[in-house]
């Protein structure tokens, strides 16, 4: 957690000659500006101006001036950059010319949610996440293929999974940026990987993920191969999530937090599943679609996962996919959480059953015969309807504000 005056410290004694400052557009990709360390200072005091006209989802072109402002507390080096002059990176926070918040900056908007828990409930969450990703092989071109790296399955080991020392690579470079992985195992789709991280903030969670796309990215192109995070990136094997645990530091508030989310759950789906392939994914290899919860059921929507200690206490959200913005996302389970603790709300009945159709392994698109007839809703099957649901939702206004 480093103030203003240590980074520049650190930046004229470390040989530190470029810094990327990072920010997202609001399909939660990474942006980034590189300027030189000797204007590091005037980006503190005045920020630094781009084009926002160029970004997804900001502003049109007769307004479009807005600045980045460093934030010091995520200054992290980048390990595969030269050690001869240096690379750090920051996040930033943006404005409007006359030193406004931008209302669609999104970590601003997690970091709001995280500040109204705390003001105005008195609780903190905590998140954990669990991705997903294949490595695939590049043809003579460079180019990406959709043939997998190996042929492995579900926690396999060498030689069989080709993908370990990959795992290894990104979780030491994950170590040297202040990052703590907790598990890393190949997964049930030929060439897919999984990475899990330990529990923290929501800010640094979110941080943390979006850096971690970034090394996979970075790790497998040097291995010469491709990291696909997209949802189903072969139609007749497992797709790739996103899974999001959340605990709550009040815990006699579990309850309300699960039936808030759960309340919210059709709204937030098309933040959760934002493209056409999301819509591939959910209802087959263990990717739910129906709105429910249970526990240990890999086939509801929110699962409670077996707990070994009362500090333990935690609830995982199993639809996201990695296109997703994250800090959209969390914020938006945020408010949905806190809906449901403001509002005394009580979930339904948990669910035992195998909502999957026949199999947990089906690879159809949606069940076809539950096990038995709960009733239950289901996701939106479709991006538009997902659309649908959102813009129509006074819930998502009133959070996002656009």
């Amino acid at each position: 957690m480093y103030s203003e005056s240590e980074v520049l410290e650190y930046v004229q004694e470390e040989d530190v000659k470029f810094i990327r400052l990072a920010f997202f557009d609001l399909k939660g990709v990474q942006k980034n500006i590189s300027i030189m360390a000797t204007q590091l200072q005037n980006a503190f005091e005045n920020g630094v101006s781009f084009d926002a006209s160029a970004i997804y989802g900001f502003e049109t072109a007769e307004k479009s001036d807005l600045f980045l402002h460093p934030d010091p507390t995520t200054v992290s080096i980048l390990p595969w950059r030269p050690n001869t002059g240096k690379v750090i990176r920051m996040f930033c926070t943006i404005s409007h010319p006359d030193g406004t918040p931008y209302k669609k900056d999104c970590r601003t908007l997690l970091a709001n949610a995280v500040k109204k828990a705390k003001d105005d409930f008195g609780i903190e969450f905590s998140f954990g996440t669990e991705i997903e990703f294949y490595l695939f092989k590049l043809d003579e071109k460079g180019e990406p293929t959709k043939i997998p790296f190996d042929n492995a399955s579900y926690m396999d080991i060498a030689p069989e999974d080709k993908g370990e020392n990959i795992r290894r690579e990104i979780c030491f470079t994950l170590e040297q940026m202040g990052i703590q992985p907790e598990a890393s195992h190949h997964e049930e789709g030929p060439g897919q990987n999984e990475i899990d991280f330990h529990y923290s903030d929501a800010l640094t969670a979110a941080d943390n993920a979006a850096t971690f796309k970034w090394i996979v990215r970075t790790r497998a192109a040097s291995a010469g191969l491709y990291a696909d995070f997209s949802p189903k990136p072969l139609t007749d094997k497992a797709g790739s999530g996103f899974h999001i645990n959340i605990s709550c530091s009040d815990k006699s508030k579990n309850r309300n937090v699960l039936a808030g989310i759960l309340k919210h759950a059709e709204e937030l789906t098309y933040y959760m599943n934002c493209t056409e392939a999301s819509y591939d994914r959910l209802g087959s290899c263990k990717a739910p679609c129906y709105l429910a919860w249970g526990y240990e059921n890999r086939s509801t929507f929110i699962r409670v996962p077996a707990i070994t200690t009362d500090e333990a206490s935690r609830m995982e959200i199993r639809t996201p996919d990695s296109e997703c913005n994250v800090y959209l996302v969390f914020t938006l389970l945020i408010h949905a959480a806190l809906d449901g603790i403001k509002n005394n709300l009580e979930p339904p009945e948990p669910v035992t059953e195998n909502l999957f159709s026949n199999s947990s392994n089906s690879l159809s698109n949606r069940p076809v015969t539950p096990l038995r007839d709960l009733r239950l809703k289901t996701l939106p099957d479709t991006l538009d309807s997902a659309k649908e649901i959102a813009e129509k939702s006074s819930f998502i206004k009133e959070v996002l504000g656009f």
